[in-house]
C-alpha cells in the first residue's frame, strides 16, 4: 500500500507541470513529521564517522540463520569497530563483520557463569564512550525477552543514545521451518509469547490458566529446563494431557532438530532435547508439524530454497 508521502508526489506529477504550492508544503510538513520518529529508534544504519558521539545500536541476529537477517542488521554487522554479543548469535552471523572488529561475548547461558546485567550495561556504555561504532547484538528480536529495555533505560539515563534493528523472533523462526502456522484461521485464535525463565529470585508462576487456552498457539521460550514445570502448570490450568508438544532445539541452524511429546509426558519426563536453545510450540496440529520439514535449520527449505 503507499504512502501518504508517496500518494502526495503522484498528485503533484499528475498536476501537468502546474505548482500546487499547498501539496509541496503539505508533502515537506509530512516529511518532517515522521523522519524523526522514524530514525529515533528503527536503525537504517549506523550513524556516519562523523557523527561519532556515544550511540549503541541494537540489532536483533535472528533465531540463527545469516540468511533471515535483515538488510539493515548485516548492513550494521559490517560497518561495527565492536560487537558485543550473545551466546545465542551464530559463527555464521559474526562471520559478516570486518576482519579487525573487537567481538566481545557478553552472553548470559543457564547454569554457566556469565555476566550480570548490570556488568553487561556497564560494558556496553564503556564501549560507547570510546567514539567507535558499537552493535549490541541479540538472537532473535531484541525487544523480546532479550532485555533490551533494561540496556536501553541504563544507557539513555547516562546520556547515550540508542537505535534498534528488529530481527526475527525464535518462534516466528522456529516455527516456519516447522511449516506450522501460528495462527491458522478457524482454528488457533491467537498466539502468546511466554518465557520459562525467571529472574534470578522470582519464585512467581506464571498464570497457566489464562495461558491454558485450547483455541490459541502457545511458544515458550528456553523451555526445556523447564518443561516439567510447564507440563504441570498448564495441565492442572486446564488444558488437556493429549496436547500435543514440538520441541525446536537449535531453531534455524544446521543442527536443528524436532522432538514431539504431549503435555502429559512432558509433566513427567520434560523433553529429550539435547543441551541446545530449545523453544516449545504447544498447537493441537504440532504433532504433525515438521512432517514435511526435515531437521535441518532452513526455514526455506523443502519449498526450493537453495
Amino acid at each position: 500500500m503507499p504512502s501518504a508521502a508517496m500518494w502526495l508526489d503522484g498528485l503533484v506529477s499528475r498536476s501537468g507541470g502546474k505548482r500546487f504550492n499547498f501539496i509541496v508544503a503539505l508533502r515537506a510538513a509530512l516529511g518532517s513529521a515522521l523522519r524523526p520518529r522514524t530514525t529515533h529508534r528503527v536503525a537504517r544504519a549506523i550513524p556516519e564517522a562523523g557523527k561519532r558521539t556515544p550511540h549503541v545500536t541494537l540489532v536483533g541476529a535472528g533465531p540463527g540463520d545469516p540468511d533471515l537477517l535483515t538488510v539493515a542488521a548485516a548492513r550494521a554487522i559490517s560497518q561495527a569497530e565492536v560487537i558485543l554479543y550473545d551466546h545465542l548469535v551464530g559463527p555464521g552471523i559474526l562471520a559478516l563483520a570486518q576482519p579487525r572488529v573487537e567481538l566481545i561475548c557478553v552472553g548470559k547461558r543457564s547454569g554457566r557463569h556469565s555476566h550480570s546485567q548490570e556488568a553487561i550495561n556497564a560494558l556496553i556504555e564503556e564501549q560507547a564512550r570510546s567514539g567507535r561504532r558499537i552493535v549490541r547484538l541479540k538472537g532473535g528480536d531484541p525487544m523480546i525477552f532479550g532485555r533490551a529495555g533494561e540496556e536501553i533505560e541504563h544507557l539513555e539515563r547516562v546520556g547515550i543514545s540508542v537505535s534498534v534493528i528488529p530481527g526475527i523472533t525464535a518462534a516466528l523462526g522456529c516455527a516456519s521451518s516447522a511449516g506450522l502456522s501460528l495462527t491458522k484461521r478457524g482454528v488457533s485464535r491467537a498466539v502468546t509469547f511466554v518465557t520459562a525463565h525467571a529472574r534470578e529470585g522470582d519464585a512467581t508462576e506464571p498464570d497457566w490458566a489464562r495461558l491454558a487456552d485450547p483455541k490459541g498457539t502457545l511458544a515458550i521460550y528456553m523451555g526445556r529446563e523447564a518443561a516439567r514445570r510447564v507440563g504441570r502448570g498448564l495441565t492442572a490450568g486446564g488444558l488437556s494431557p493429549d496436547t500435543p508438544v514440538l520441541a525446536v532445539e537449535n531453531g534455524c541452524r544446521p543442527d536443528e532438530r524436532h522432538h514431539r511429546t504431549t503435555l502429559g509426558a512432558m509433566a513427567e519426563r520434560g523433553v529429550a532435547a539435547g543441551d541446545g536453545p530449545t523453544l516449545l510450540l504447544l498447537d493441537e496440529r504440532a504433532a504433525h508439524a515438521g512432517d514435511a520439514f526435515s531437521a535441518g535449520g532452513h526455514v526455506g527449505q523443502g519449498l526450493g530454497h537453495d
